[in-house]
């Protein structure tokens, strides 16, 4: 058993691509990261499968961003994914709630679902939809369906049972042909469609993924793609948060020394957090900062 790796796919016939994600280390990172309640751990483990499933359709340098917004007791949730399967992610709600409700809907009244796609050369592309269906998968089908009109069908499952935290997702979806091969496609991709959502939790969780895929696609002519890694990795650096407080003045940051001892950023990601005494914003703002060397 392989977790935390994607497998892409293409079925010749049908002119139809798919692909299969499924995490667990890196998924387990993010849980790792804050004390986050059943329900946004679930939501999370969903976002983090398809952040990995839209970033490998990317066709150049960068990464995606998946985010959900609402004035419901989830302000937001993002996942951020680059070209080569790096994922972050971080969730905020009302944590002086007792409970929070298990419905995705009441999770996120008047919910937006905003997907930013950001090349590493040209300009970012930005789509907005309603969190008006009853799951995440069905919102983000929705967003393929407005901005690109092209049959999508998404997967996303979630199991946080017992000690193991685990999140896998399955992605199909026509590839954009002339208008007489779109209208065999689309019936193609109906078959696949239903034979995807047969697809049970046991083996999403706990097969080898050749075998998910021998058992829903047997008679199909499938080309496997090799698999591609995914981790959790933090962009977070000192030297990305000393850039950050180079644009602060510097007699403010020096006050803030004085009276705290040092200046604490916290890393929303990762919560890994990095200090900066008098000396550190001195040479910040005198563009001399460097950071120690393994010899000290």
């Amino acid at each position: 058993m392989v977790f935390d790796q994607l497998h892409r796919y293409l079925f010749n016939q049908g002119n139809v691509r798919g692909e299969m994600v499924r995490l667990e280390k890196s998924f387990q990172a993010i849980l790792d990261s804050y004390h986050y309640p059943p329900v946004i751990q679930q939501l999370l483990g969903e976002l983090m499968a398809a952040a990995s499933l839209l970033t490998a359709t990317l066709k150049f340098e960068g990464d995606i961003a998946i985010q959900v917004q609402s004035e419901g007791p989830l302000s937001y949730a993002v996942i951020n994914g680059t070209h080569n399967q790096q994922l972050r992610g971080v969730a905020r709600w009302d944590e002086e709630l007792d409970t929070l409700p298990t419905e995705f809907s009441q999770l996120l009244e008047k919910g937006v679902l905003v997907i930013t796609i950001t090349p590493e050369q040209g300009e970012r592309y930005q789509g907005v939809v309603a969190l008006d269906k009853p799951t995440l998968a069905e919102c983000i089908e929705g967003y393929f369906e407005q901005s690109e009109q092209l049959a999508t069908k998404i997967i996303l499952r979630t199991n946080l049972s017992g000690n193991e935290a685990k999140a896998c997702g399955m992605f199909l979806q026509v590839l954009p042909l002339s208008s007489e091969s779109t209208q065999k496609a689309d019936t193609d991709f109906e078959h696949l469609s239903t034979i995807t959502d047969t697809i049970k939790d046991h083996e999403l969780f706990h097969l080898p993924a050749e075998d998910i895929l021998h058992r829903l696609y047997h008679q199909e002519n499938i080309e496997l793609y090799p698999a591609t890694k995914v981790v959790f990795k933090c962009s977070c650096s000192k030297e990305r948060s000393a850039s950050a407080l180079s644009a602060v003045n510097k007699e403010e940051l020096l006050e803030i020394v004085a009276k705290d001892g040092d200046i604490k950023m916290n890393c929303q990601y990762c919560h890994t957090e990095y200090s900066f005494d008098a000396i550190d914003v001195e040479s910040i703002h005198a563009g001399t900062f460097n950071l120690p060397t393994a010899n000290g």
